[in-house]
């Protein structure tokens, strides 16, 4: 008779852990820093095909870092599940805390059940109809949500980035110091100069598809 291969539940919740921290580790970083009344979301992405940072609502914008086939399927499943609840109910139904318990909830699944996890992250941004409302969600690859409503950074260099960010953030930044910024921080954090930029943002003035990219 044969013993059955055993491993302890927390030995394999810690291989798995490290396995996708070290996928998303490979990955760029990608942040959202709130300015005015819009929210900034900038990449470091060399490609100029593939898109780290896409709409997905009336005022909501998604960003993932790690493994792109990864994210990219969720992006078009959260992109669903927004269109049919809008549909089915009402647009304003739709919101960024709606897709990030959604996002948990299929991350945390995948981790807890699957032989191996997605290695990404995900960032989601929500502006509000009223002046100075805004949502900002990373969801991490076992399924933790994290929200704040100022600055989040995803990807292998997100504490970092978070640490550099806090440092020059202030209430009520213009686009171009919030851009400066976000450029700032990571030439400090990776130490070298920028491959090429992906940004975007969601802004009121661009009207009820607040997303907007930006060339930079």
């Amino acid at each position: 008779m044969t013993i059955p291969f055993y491993v302890p539940p927390e030995q394999l919740v810690r291989d798995k852990a490290e396995y996708a921290r070290k996928g998303i580790a490979r990955g760029r970083s990608i942040v959202a820093l709130a300015y005015g009344e819009g929210v900034l979301i900038l990449a470091e992405n060399p490609s100029t095909t593939l898109r780290k940072i896409s709409e997905v609502y009336d005022r909501i914008a998604f960003a993932g870092a790690g493994r792109f086939n990864e994210f990219e399927t969720l992006r078009k499943a959260g992109i669903r599940q927004a269109d049919v609840t809008g549909y089915m109910y009402s647009r304003n139904d739709v919101n960024a805390r709606g897709l990030a318990s959604a996002f948990s909830q299929t991350l945390g699944t995948i981790f807890s059940h699957e032989p191996k996890p997605f290695e990404v992250e995900i960032l989601l941004a929500e502006i509000g109809p009223e002046p100075g409302q805004r949502d900002l969600f990373k969801v991490s690859y076992d399924g933790t949500v994290y929200a704040e409503t100022d600055l989040v950074a995803i990807g292998g260099k997100a504490d970092d980035l978070t640490v550099a960010l806090r440092n020059g953030w202030s209430e009520g930044m213009t686009l171009d110091e919030a851009t400066t910024l976000g450029t700032d921080a990571f030439h400090t954090v990776e130490d070298r100069e920028s491959e090429g930029w992906e940004a975007a943002v969601l802004a009121p003035e661009n009207g009820r598809r607040a997303f907007r990219r930006l060339d930079l």
